[in-house]
Formats: structure tokens, C-alpha cells, sequence
């Protein structure tokens, strides 16, 4: 890959490391769960912000979800992102109450809505490391 720069990885330490491990290992979308009360959370931490557990477990998510919020980038942060932009930096809201960031891909940013209906989809991007990325529902 003469002249092309490899993209770069997000972190892989701590919990967000185990976030994106698990999503390549489970082959599908996970999220924590607080034990104790049952509440969904997005990005991964160690402690609940509704009752202060440490109790967590990673659940799977179907991936459905909406538009509820975007960013459209126009200059690459990096010179491996040169030759894509523009694209839209997206948060969905999962059907199970956690919103996640993500890329777009499948549709321009120009044709985002508030509320479209969008799945999440693993993209394993290295061994071991799966990204979601968001695309309109099929």
C-alpha cells in the first residue's frame, strides 16, 4: 500500500477495548446492562449512573434504531479519512435505550432525517475489532 496510510484504531484498553472484543467476538452489536437495576448503558463504565453498581453484563442488541442526531465532516482528521469526506458522524438511538456514535455508510449526508430508521452493522476493521456502522434499515 504504497502512499496510503492505515486508518487509525480506536483504543483498545480498559472497557472500551472489551467493548469492541466483544462486538468481533459475539459477531453482533453488545451493550452493557447494570445487574442491580436493570438499566441499559452506552459507552461502556464501570459504574451505573442510576445506582452506582458495579455489576455489569454485556448484552446483545438487535441493532434497530433511529437517527437522533449527526455531525457532517468535512475536513478529514486524519489523512487516512482524506478521500471520504464529506461523511456524517451519526447517534443512533437503539430500540433499547442506549445511543451509540457511528459512521454512516449507504446513504449521503444529505439525506439524513431526524428519527430515519437506521440498523447498526459490525464491520471487523483488524483481528479482533469489530466497528459499528450505521446504514438505513432494510
Amino acid at each position: 500500500m504504497s502512499g496510503m496510510q492505515a486508518r487509525p484504531l480506536p483504543r483498545m484498553d480498559g472497557m472500551h477495548g472489551d467493548f469492541y472484543r466483544e462486538c468481533a467476538r459475539e459477531r453482533r452489536l453488545v451493550f452493557q446492562r447494570c445487574e442491580a437495576c436493570g438499566t441499559p448503558r452506552h459507552p461502556p463504565r464501570v459504574l451505573c449512573a442510576d445506582c452506582g453498581s458495579d455489576q455489569v453484563s454485556w448484552v446483545p442488541s438487535e441493532g434497530r434504531g433511529t437517527i437522533f442526531s449527526w455531525t457532517v465532516t468535512h475536513q478529514a482528521p486524519h489523512p487516512a479519512f482524506a478521500g471520504q469526506v464529506p461523511y456524517a458522524v451519526v447517534v443512533v438511538e437503539l430500540e433499547e435505550g442506549v445511543r451509540i456514535v457511528s459512521s454512516l455508510r449507504e446513504l449521503a449526508p444529505a439525506h439524513l432525517e431526524l428519527g430515519l430508521p437506521v440498523e447498526v452493522v459490525l464491520e471487523e476493521v483488524s483481528e479482533g475489532v469489530a466497528l459499528p456502522f450505521a446504514r438505513p434499515r432494510r
